[in-house]
C-alpha cells in the first residue's frame, strides 16, 4: 500500500496559511481540505501574534481557527501554555475533543476539566502537565484555589462564546481568573487605555463568538493589549441567521404538543434530531413517553450526573440514538456531525437561544430543517425571533394532522382536577384553586336549595414537608 493511500494528501490551503506538517497532517486525517472564512482571516494572524476578536457564524469551525495556532506555537513539556474557557461542560469536552483530533501528530496533550467530576478522577491527567487547558470558569478556579494548576506559563488565553463568557453569570468568574494572569489588567475606562497597553504582555488573547454586540467588545477589550484585530467572517455581523436551514413553525394547543411531535418525527424521519424543552422535568417527561412509543432516545439536561451526561453524549456521537431531547444548556455544546432536524418543542422567550439551537444543524455548509412549535398566546416570541434573524417563518403542512378540541379534562395549565364539573373548568384555573373547608362550614347564610352545589376542590397533595410536625420542621432548617 502507496503512501498516499496512507496518508491523505495535506490540504494544501491551510498550508498557505502557515500550518505546519504535523497539523496539515491532522487536518488531512480530519477531510480538512479548504479553510472557512474565519479560519482563513483568524489563523494567519493568531501566527503572527497580537490579540484577536473573531466572530463567525455558528457552525463555521471557529474551534479549529483558535485551536491551530494554539497547537502550533505551545511547546512540548511546558505546563498550561494555553487556557481555553467555555461556558459549558459540553463544550469543554467538545473543544478538547477537535484539539486531540487536529493535533493528533504532535507531541502537544489538552485537558478538558471542568464541574461535575471529581477532581481527583481528573489528577492523573493534570499529573501529566498537558501543555493545553480547557475548562469551564467554576471548575479552573477551583484547580487555581487548590494550587493543582498555574497560571504562571501562560501564553495564550482563548475565550470561546465570548458572548455568553462575558455575560452577567460568568463575568466575575472570569474577572477571577485574568486576574491572576500576569500582565491581565482590567482596563475600568478609556482614559488608562494607552498607558495599559502599552506595557509589555507576555501571552496573546483571542475571543471568538457567533454573535459580539457592541457591549461586550467593549468589555473585550478591556482584557486585551491594543491593537486589537476585529475579525469578522462575512454575514457574520448581519441579523443571524442560517442560511442552510429551512425553518418552520406549527400552531399548536398544549394539550396536543406531545402528540405533534410524535407524528413530526414518524413523518420526517431524522436521521439525527434534538428536541429542545425549557424545562429540565419537560425534557424527561418527553423522553419517557418517546422511548414508550418505541422511539429511540435519550435526554440530557442540568439534573444528569456528569459521568452520565458524557455517556449521553458519547452514545449520540456515535449514532447509538437518533433523538436527544435537550434543554438549552446543550444549545452551545452539541457539535454532532450531521444533525439533520432540530424540533424546538418549546419556543425559547430570548430569540437569540433560538439562533444557538438551530445553529446545531447545517453544520459547515450542510442542509437541515428547523420546526418551532407555537401556542395561541406565544404570537410575540414567534416575531421576536422573525425580527432578529430577518425572515418571515413559514408555517409548515403535517400531512394528516388534525387538532383535537379541548379534552374534557384539560385545565388552562394543565389536565384538569378529577371530579370537576365541565361548566367550571373554564372558570378555575390552576392558580385560582383555594382549599378552605371552613369556608364551608362556618357560613352563616343558609343555603338555598335552588342554587347549584358547590364546586368541592380535593386538598392539595401533602409534602414531606407537611408530613412533618411544625415542631420538627423548625429543627431542621436550625
Amino acid at each position: 500500500m502507496s503512501d498516499k493511500t496512507e496518508h491523505p494528501p495535506v490540504p494544501e490551503a491551510f498550508a498557505a496559511l502557515g500550518v505546519r506538517n504535523s497539523i496539515l497532517r491532522g487536518l488531512a486525517e480530519a477531510k480538512f481540505t479548504t479553510p472557512s472564512e474565519i479560519q482563513a482571516l483568524l489563523i494567519p494572524q493568531a501566527l503572527k501574534g497580537g490579540d484577536i476578536l473573531g466572530q463567525a457564524r455558528t457552525g463555521t469551525g471557529k474551534t479549529a481557527a483558535f485551536g491551530i495556532p494554539v497547537l502550533q506555537k505551545v511547546e512540548k513539556g511546558l505546563p498550561t501554555q494555553a487556557l481555553i474557557l467555555v461556558p459549558t461542560r459540553e463544550l469543554a469536552v467538545q473543544v478538547d475533543e477537535e484539539l486531540k483530533r487536529l493535533g493528533q501528530f504532535t507531541p502537544i496533550r489538552s485537558l478538558a476539566v471542568y464541574g461535575g467530576q471529581k477532581i481527583t478522577a481528573q489528577l492523573k491527567f493534570l499529573d501529566r502537565d498537558p501543555e493545553i487547558l480547557v475548562g469551564t470558569p467554576g471548575r479552573v478556579i477551583d484547580l487555581l484555589d487548590r494550587r493543582i494548576i498555574s497560571l504562571q506559563n501562560i501564553r495564550f488565553i482563548v475565550l470561546d462564546e465570548v458572548d455568553r463568557m462575558l455575560d452577567i453569570g460568568f463575568r466575575d468568574d472570569i474577572r477571577n481568573i485574568l486576574s491572576r494572569v500576569k500582565g491581565v489588567t482590567e482596563r475600568q475606562n478609556d482614559d488608562t487605555r494607552g498607558q495599559e497597553g502599552a506595557s509589555p504582555s507576555l501571552h496573546q488573547t483571542m475571543f471568538v463568538s457567533a454573535t459580539i454586540s457592541d457591549e461586550i467588545d467593549k468589555l473585550a477589550r478591556r482584557y486585551m493589549r491594543e491593537p486589537v484585530a476585529k475579525l469578522i467572517a462575512p454575514g457574520a455581523d448581519d441579523k443571524p441567521t442560517v442560511d442552510n436551514v429551512e425553518q418552520f413553525y406549527l400552531s399548536v394547543d398544549p394539550w396536543d404538543k406531545y402528540r405533534l411531535l410524535r407524528a413530526l418525527l414518524t413523518q420526517e424521519n431524522p436521521e439525527i434530531a434534538i428536541v429542545f424543552c425549557r424545562t429540565k422535568r419537560g425534557a424527561e417527561k418527553i423522553a419517557k413517553r418517546l422511548h414508550a412509543d418505541g422511539i429511540e432516545c435519550r435526554e440530557i439536561h442540568g439534573n444528569l450526573a456528569q459521568n452520565k451526561r458524557d455517556h449521553v453524549m458519547q452514545g449520540f456521537r456515535k449514532g447509538k440514538f437518533d433523538v436527544l431531547v435537550a434543554t438549552d444548556l446543550a444549545s452551545r455544546g452539541i457539535d454532532v456531525a450531521d444533525i439533520t432536524h432540530i424540533i424546538n418543542y418549546d419556543i425559547p422567550e430570548d430569540p437569540e437561544v433560538y439562533v444557538h439551537r438551530i445553529g446545531r444543524t447545517a453544520r459547515m455548509n450542510k442542509k437541515g430543517k428547523a420546526f418551532t412549535f407555537v401556542g395561541r398566546d406565544q404570537g410575540d416570541e414567534l416575531t421576536k425571533v422573525e425580527n432578529l434573524i430577518n425572515m418571515v417563518i413559514p408555517v409548515a403542512k403535517l400531512e394528516g394532522w388534525e387538532p383535537r378540541p379541548t379534552p374534557s379534562d384539560w385545565l388552562e395549565g394543565g389536565p384538569a382536577i378529577p371530579g370537576l364539573s365541565g361548566d367550571a373548568k373554564p372558570v378555575i384555573s390552576r392558580m385560582q384553586r383555594v382549599y378552605s373547608p371552613s369556608a364551608q362550614t362556618n357560613s352563616s347564610t343558609p343555603a338555598d336549595p335552588s342554587a347549584p352545589a358547590p364546586i368541592t376542590l380535593p386538598p392539595p397533595p401533602r409534602t414531606l414537608g407537611s408530613k412533618i410536625p411544625i415542631n420538627r420542621r423548625h429543627k431542621r432548617r436550625r
